[in-house]
């Protein structure tokens, strides 16, 4: 172990570094679009069917064939990897949190309305915290599927992680192989932990509940 950490530490970390930023910016920028896509569908119900069917089908796509198609406009580049990126999260973000919204207790939003909450405050200040644990399964499941997907973008020159794992493949160096791909799991492990934890920040009245 410490004879690979010397010989490829730095490109280990390297790849390791660009993994997180391709994946922070491809979550990030999914959950943002998939807030909005929410708010329209909650807000106008029969936008609900054609914004699953398009977030669907853009799920549904290989992503080798996704990058085939968006080269010729983006180019080989960041752009490229993060737009196929990104399209991957839509369906799983938009899906826990409409189902996040949908299941507080109407009771709830009664006693939000009779206290004079205007739409805005009740979502913001009551729907919106109530619907947290499903926003951050999906978080969870978006994150370690997009941690996985960033290996694939090698093919394009990006891929953090995956371009050392095809490196290695290219130079047959298998110990540099099997350590990228530990370090892509350690990875994922490690985010996947980090948001059970923002969960549970999120919501101190489940603690308290089971405590």
């Amino acid at each position: 172990m410490t004879d690979i950490l010397d010989r490829y530490g730095g490109e280990l970390l390297g790849g390791l570094w660009d993994h997180v930023v391709l994946t922070v910016i491809a979550v990030g920028v999914g959950f943002l679009l998939s807030l909005v896509l929410t708010l329209l569908v909650v807000r106008w119900r029969r936008l609900g069917g054609p914004v699953f069917a398009v977030t669907g089908t853009m799920y549904t796509i290989p992503s080798l064939a996704l990058f085939a198609l968006l080269v010729p406009v983006t180019g080989l580049s960041v752009l490229t990897a993060e737009i196929g990126l990104v399209s991957y999260t839509l369906l799983i973000l938009v899906r826990n949190i409409v189902a996040g919204l949908d299941g507080v207790d109407p009771d709830i939003l009664e006693a939000a309305d009779g206290m004079g909450q205007t739409r805005i405050q009740r979502l913001v200040g009551v729907e919106l915290p109530l619907a947290v644990p499903l926003v951050i399964a999906g978080l969870r499941i978006a994150t370690v599927t997009t941690i996985g997907l960033v290996m694939v973008t090698a093919v394009i020159g990006e891929g953090g992680l995956g371009q050392v794992l095809l490196r290695g493949f290219t130079l047959r160096h298998w110990d540099l192989v099997y350590a990228a791909l530990a370090v892509m799991v350690a990875l994922a492990v490690v985010a996947d932990l980090l948001l059970i934890g923002l969960g549970r920040l999120l919501t101190p009245w489940q603690r308290r509940g089971r405590a």
